[in-house]
């Protein structure tokens, strides 16, 4: 039996642990193996009073969705149904893909899927003495919540979710340390790329930042500068596929 052909190239995935399906589906697809360095996992609030917060936000004029993990929490603790005339808001295309699957249509989403390209939508301009339900994380960027505060709305928060930090395993260490090939960090949070350097001894921390950053918006991207990557584009968006098309293009760019 012959020994199996090595990938030509790698992505470096920084998602949750047991949330690299998508991307190593998609990196498979482009002849690419998948090297996961989880720092964190996703564990539900399932308290009494995340609960109660929860049908409050639920209740809101308009509620807003930061991710895909917020939507998924949130229908475990209960159904997810649009009360007549409420705006259901999400941060990006796979968050509104999330609600859609959930039941909830009609969803909006912003083409620039960050902060700031939510903060931008319509729906969220004139919201003076209005409820909005903010569906997130405790540790969720700080800009969304006090920016629809100065706009004079009530933001109604259920924390749905948490991350709970993990230690990078040692096998996927040992990976990093033994890449033989080009690689790409497909980069979708920030907090995940300062967990992940925070773990690194320094020659892998080296090793990492010779890797392209695909970077899902121009923050992160900024991020990733300010990390020591000299190598960093933009994808169109933090789909899988959108990363992963990014990156054969980076690839292919850094190997002629």
């Amino acid at each position: 039996m012959g020994h199996p052909t090595p990938p030509a190239w790698y992505v470096i995935s920084l998602r949750p642990q047991g949330g690299h399906a998508g991307l190593r589906g998609a990196a498979r697809r482009h002849g690419a193996a998948l090297l996961a360095l989880s720092p964190w996992r996703i564990r539900d609030n399932a308290d009494a009073g995340t609960r109660a917060d929860l049908r409050a936000a639920l209740s809101a004029e308009s509620v807003l969705f930061t991710s895909p993990a917020a939507v998924d929490a949130a229908a475990r603790l209960q159904p997810l149904a649009a009360l007549p005339g409420q705006t259901w808001l999400a941060v990006g295309s796979g968050t509104a893909a999330a609600l859609r699957r959930a039941g909830i249509a009609g969803v909006d989403a912003p083409a620039r899927m960050d902060s700031e390209g939510l903060l931008a939508l319509p729906a969220l301009q004139d919201v003076a003495g209005t409820r909005i339900g903010f569906v997130t994380a405790p540790d969720g960027r700080n800009l969304l919540a006090p920016t629809l505060e100065a706009r004079g709305a009530t933001v109604l928060r259920a924390e749905v979710y948490r991350r709970e930090t993990l230690p990078l395993p040692s096998r996927a260490l040992q990976r990093l340390r033994a890449l033989d090939a080009p690689a790409c960090l497909l980069l979708s949070s920030g907090g995940a790329l300062d967990l992940v350097m925070s773990q690194l001894p320094a020659d892998l921390a080296d090793r990492l930042r010779q890797a392209t950053v695909v970077a899902a918006s121009p923050r992160l991207a900024e991020a990733a500068r300010r990390a020591g990557f000299e190598h960093v584009v933009e994808a169109a968006g933090p789909r899988p596929a959108q990363l992963v098309n990014a990156a054969c293009t980076a690839i292919a760019t850094r190997i002629r």
